[in-house]
């Protein structure tokens, strides 16, 4: 794949050097002689495009022309918007994402912008410590599709609903799959018939409700304390 990516700071520099090491096709286009100096040192010079990206000079040097996608990684709104409306328009890109840094211009980073994705580090930083705080000991390992569904884990403790019941017999969220259990060090391949244990490390796929469903799920019994002899 071959991807240009307009802005070279934290986020586009990052960017770079995963996809580089994914052995795709990178080309980075800054202008700012301090932010050149410092990516010159972290990504081969042969990937850096001197230059303004809204520029249809500067993105043809970079070859906007065979781009499969284009990412606006730039510090201006404005500029994000403008790169990615020139990348369809202009020369036909396939796919265009777009970093949102002030999150009251996110209504603009649309379909009108032919901004296929739209990134909004604002609102995604807080949907993560929103989701963390309400998940108590269950952790995140991986957001899915766009942050709609995650691959969670959950250790199983002694005295949870699910101790000793089949995974057939548990009220699973309909958007939940367990996708593998973690049994004294070994993973063990989810049935409908195998039971789950007392430290049992769960790894289930599950959109935002479910999340909290499950983390209900693998809670410990609550002891009616009006029940317990004085």
């Amino acid at each position: 794949m071959f991807v240009i990516i307009a802005g070279g700071g934290r986020t586009g520099t990052q960017l770079a050097s995963m996809l580089i090491t994914q052995k795709h096709t990178v080309h980075v286009i800054e202008y700012r002689p301090d932010i050149l100096t410092r990516i010159h040192k972290e990504i081969p010079t042969e990937f850096i495009f001197e230059g303004y990206a809204v520029d249809t000079h500067v993105l043809e040097q970079a070859g906007i022309k065979s781009a499969n996608v284009l990412a606006a990684c730039t510090n201006s709104d404005a500029d994000n918007l403008t790169i990615c409306y020139l990348a369809r328009k202009r020369y036909n890109v396939p796919r265009t994402i777009a970093r949102i840094n002030d999150p009251r211009n996110a209504w603009l980073f649309d379909k009108m912008f032919h901004v296929d994705v739209a990134l909004n580090q604002a609102e995604v930083m807080a949907r993560l410590i929103e989701e963390e705080m309400s998940l108590g000991d269950m952790m995140t390992l991986m957001k899915l599709r766009r942050g709609d569904y995650s691959l969670v884990e959950e250790k199983v403790p002694a005295g949870a609903h699910v101790v000793g019941k089949a995974i057939r017999d548990l009220a699973l969220p309909e958007s939940c799959v367990i996708a593998a259990i973690i049994r004294h060090g070994k993973v063990v391949l989810p049935r409908g018939i195998t039971i789950v244990e007392a430290g049992d490390e769960i790894l289930a796929i599950t959109d935002r409700p479910g999340v909290e469903q499950l983390a209900k799920l693998f809670a410990t019994t609550e002891i009616d304390l009006t029940k317990l002899s004085p």
